[in-house]
């Protein structure tokens, strides 16, 4: 296996420049996932990776060479696309064999790399099916065997969940998880859904417009976002944005206030915070509760889901805010009725003009501990 290092990496389509000078590290055997909302660049950074899009400029490394100009295959790496690409006539055996067999591969190693990887995924009695007797998920699993038998240096998988139902990728983000384990494997992972993000990975990118917003573990993506963006995407429900205006900045934290909200001070540095600024408060719905908060206010009940262990309130504020929050399940609570909630101001984030998050003072020692390994 191999580690990556991408150097001002960049990808341009005549004038238009869609990967923005890019600089990431991913160690060996690290789990990178590549998240961000559709158009941001994630697959085609995969794909110049892959070596199936041209480097602009920049470069890239695989295990320590530089491998702009090689070919896919001269590359060492292995893909998984969303979609599963099998061939119908061929069983599960001859499809995982067949790259093996194009390379002209002796009989004896084809066999062995092909049980190896069937007894990796638990597939060995499927190995005489062909594709249409197989189900969504096991048919996902065949490509990825076919993958492993090329024993890659780095593994890249581009959406291979979304064609799956809602149970089936649970599972399959298991056994993926597992798989990365047992292999040991360097694998980047490009996904739109947050949550496959926060559960894969050993290391989140989050990508917008073609540059890296932020990169990190989970937990620290998680309660360290390092901007408006990065905390609004991850997360879900995703991050409350409450608009306030900076009464006072001082050594003990950030004095806000808005018309819902009296005055608060919110424990985050002040960096260039100044007096009649406007900013904005981020709290997620995880951390609205009830009104015995030392911070509370009142909002009209717009939406209700009840999840079971959970409920989803949605109120709209009389100075305009729309916040959601995580009740508890047996909450009882209808849409049209007057609400009062309430928040911690250590879990609060708070974000200046520009949208870059100020530090938090009290950052939980999980996340502390995180940012320390990662460092």
């Amino acid at each position: 296996m191999a580690g990556l290092a991408l150097k001002d990496v960049r990808k341009q389509y005549g004038k238009v420049e869609v990967i923005k000078g890019i600089d990431l590290d991913v160690a060996d055997g690290e789990f990178v996932v590549f998240v961000g909302p559709s158009g941001c660049g994630k697959s085609t950074l995969l794909r110049m990776i892959a070596g199936l899009e041209e480097i602009s400029s920049g470069t890239l490394s695989i295990g320590g060479r530089v491998v702009n100009d090689l070919s896919p295959k001269e590359r060492g790496i292995a893909m998984v696309f969303q979609s599963y690409a099998l061939y119908p006539h061929k069983t599960v055996y001859d499809n995982m064999a067949f790259g093996l067999q194009l390379a002209k591969a002796p009989t004896s190693e084809i066999d062995a790399k092909v049980k190896r990887a069937a007894g990796i995924l638990h597939m060995e009695h499927l190995l005489d099916r062909k594709p249409s007797q197989l189900s969504g998920g096991q048919r996902q699993r065949v490509a990825i065997g076919r993958a492993i038998v090329r024993n890659p240096e780095v593994f890249l998988f581009d959406e291979p969940l979304s064609n799956l139902d809602a149970a089936l990728r649970v599972t399959m983000r298991a056994e993926l998880s597992k798989l990365h384990r047992d292999l040991g494997a360097t694998m980047i992972y490009v996904t739109h859904d947050q949550v496959e993000a926060m559960t894969l990975a050993d290391k989140i990118v989050v990508l917008e417009a073609g540059v890296v917003q932020q990169a990190g573990t989970p937990l620290q993506l998680y309660h360290n976002p390092q901007n408006r963006f990065v905390a609004g995407f991850i997360g879900s429900p995703k991050m409350n944005f409450i608009p306030v205006e900076i009464a006072e900045a001082g050594s003990g934290g950030v004095t806000v206030a808005s018309a819902d909200l009296a005055r608060t001070l919110i424990p985050v540095a002040p960096d260039a915070a100044v007096a009649g600024a406007k900013a904005v408060l981020g709290i997620r719905p995880e951390h609205v509760t009830g009104g015995d908060r030392p911070v509370t206010f009142k909002g009209r009940v717009e939406l209700v889901e009840r999840l079971g262990h959970q409920t989803v309130v949605e109120v709209a504020t009389a100075g305009g805010a729309t916040v959601t929050a995580l009740l508890d399940g047996t909450t009882l609570v209808r849409p049209g009725e007057t609400l009062t909630l309430g928040f911690d101001p250590a879990d609060a984030h708070l974000f200046g003009e520009s949208g870059r998050a100020m530090e938090r003072f009290h950052l939980p020692e999980i996340a502390r501990m995180t940012r320390r390994t990662a460092a």
